[in-house]
């Protein structure tokens, strides 16, 4: 006979049985991050003898690599995100192609020497001395690393850059007052809460109406497809052979303008002779169907996240070993410097720290990003993509600070957005409900407007934003405040 209880207890059953599974996978991670931070101790601790100085270079060297995870684990999801939520990698070779990428971009372009003071955002010369200067920079580096912390726990994208800008401006008024920062740049920083994801959102937007209105609604998607699949892959190549040596290899390489246009122009025409026999072979044969013009662009996809993927280890790696750098340099030379020189090891924890909160704590945010905010597929990832790489460099050409994760972040809302929008469009062209003066939100029943709003999750886009807002200002109380703690308990 079929009992009711039973039933009952076997789901309960279940439930604790998944719940334990999760919690030793957790054990598992944490447990894995914190023989992480033991090995940087003896590195660090090898490292500097008995100097009177050793001790806070080894705790600045445990929060380098505490940071540097943080950045893995929250900052990587932007690049891979879409790429996973529109099926083009699965998880595993997203988090290989990710972690490989953003070593090598650390170790081969993170260069020889950063700015201790990221976007200079205050004066080194207003420390008093170098103690005052290396206890700014320790409580900068560990505020920073508990607000990516905490945003990770909450599944919110936030700027890596922002966050260290944030602590190091609230270490430097904390130990020298107001007048150490810089606000014309702080100014800067603030506008590009709104310029950054609102100019990726548009450019995402407009990449995924030319899509449409080209290939994918075409009567003759195929036809589409080998006309302009490889136009839009070649502007993909020549943008990001641009990012890569404006971006990833900065601090290596220093090109001129008409360079980087050169070379992008060349890197693009390139791709379009070499693609569209290929694209026009590929497409022959295939069905009349969206879902097979969605695999023309896979690979140029998984390509463009590799390539994100080593720019941002080349230039994010500074967030976390660039105050470490400047504690170590400090420490041993006794003066304060604006660049330094990185030592291997420093930069060695950057890379390995970031590919290992990657792949520990990664998936969290990646699937967020990449699934949880509006549905992807390889043509609107690749949207995604394009449209953050070109914000970069037209941001960089106007000199305003952008922030990467905010470009990435509101392309995908751009692209949601504009879904629902489109939608909204085509339904009422559908249902002949077309009336002079009314919205297209006027023109549809309840349950429509329901229907269109769930494209775009709007719980994650009230986290988001508000995690943006704040970033910056919790960042430097949070960082004062563990500079006075810290100089008064020590």
């Amino acid at each position: 006979m079929y009992k009711e209880t039973l039933s009952k207890d076997l789901t309960k059953l279940r439930y604790i049985e998944a719940a334990a599974e999760g919690s030793r996978h957790f054990l598992a991670k944490t447990g894995f991050a914190f023989l992480f931070l033991v090995v940087v101790f003896l590195i660090a601790s090898a490292s500097n003898g008995n100097d009177a100085y050793a001790p806070f270079v080894i705790a600045a060297g445990v929060c380098g690599a505490y940071m540097a995870m943080n950045i893995g684990a929250n900052d990587v999801a932007n690049n891979m995100g879409p790429a996973v939520g529109s099926k083009a990698l699965t998880l595993s070779a997203a988090l290989a192609i990710a972690a490989t990428f953003e070593a090598a971009g650390a170790l081969i372009a993170g260069g020889d020497v950063v700015k201790t003071i990221s976007k200079n955002i205050i004066s080194v010369e207003s420390f008093d001395n170098e103690l005052t200067f290396i206890w700014a920079m320790l409580s900068a580096l560990l505020a920073a690393s508990l607000w990516i912390h905490i945003a990770t726990y909450v599944r919110a994208p936030v700027s890596t850059t922002h966050s260290i800008v944030g602590g190091v401006m609230g270490a430097g008024i904390g130990a020298a007052g107001f007048t150490i920062v810089n606000w014309g740049t702080m100014s800067k920083i603030a506008a590009s809460w709104v310029i950054s994801p609102v100019l990726g959102g548009i450019i995402a937007a407009i990449f995924l109406a030319f899509i449409n209105a080209f290939i994918v609604y075409q009567d003759d998607k195929i036809a589409g497809a080998k006309r302009w699949v490889p136009a839009l892959v070649a502007i993909m190549a020549g943008v990001f052979a641009a990012y890569l040596m404006l971006k990833g290899l900065k601090r290596v390489w220093k090109p001129e303008p008409w360079m980087i246009t050169a070379a992008a122009i060349a890197v693009g025409a390139i791709t379009y002779l070499v693609l569209k026999p290929y694209i026009d072979r590929q497409a022959t044969g295939m069905e009349n169907r969206n879902k097979s013009i969605r695999t023309l662009f896979t690979v140029p996809l998984i390509c463009s996240t590799a390539l994100l993927s080593f720019a941002h280890g080349s230039n994010d790696v500074a967030n976390a070993v660039g105050p470490l750098a400047a504690i170590v340099s400090a420490a041993a030379s006794g003066e304060i410097a604006t660049k330094v020189a990185i030592p291997f090891w420093v930069m060695c924890i950057g890379a390995v720290g970031i590919s290992i909160g990657l792949a520990l704590f990664g998936p969290r945010l990646i699937r967020m990003v990449g699934d949880q905010i509006t549905k992807m597929n390889p043509m609107r990832a690749y949207c995604v993509a394009l449209s953050a790489a070109i914000t970069v460099l037209i941001a960089s050409a106007l000199g305003l600070p952008v922030s990467s994760t905010h470009i990435a972040v509101g392309a995908v809302f751009g692209v949601g957005f504009f879904r629902e929008w489109q939608t909204a469009r085509k339904t009422h062209i559908n249902h002949g409900r077309i009336r002079k003066g009314l919205k297209p939100s006027e023109m549809m029943d309840p349950e429509e407007r329901a229907k269109r709003r769930r494209l775009v999750r709007r719980q994650h886009v009230v986290t988001i934003a508000s995690a943006w807002v704040v970033t910056v200002p919790a960042m430097a109380l949070l960082a004062a405040g563990l500079f006075w703690g810290l100089r008064t308990l020590f």
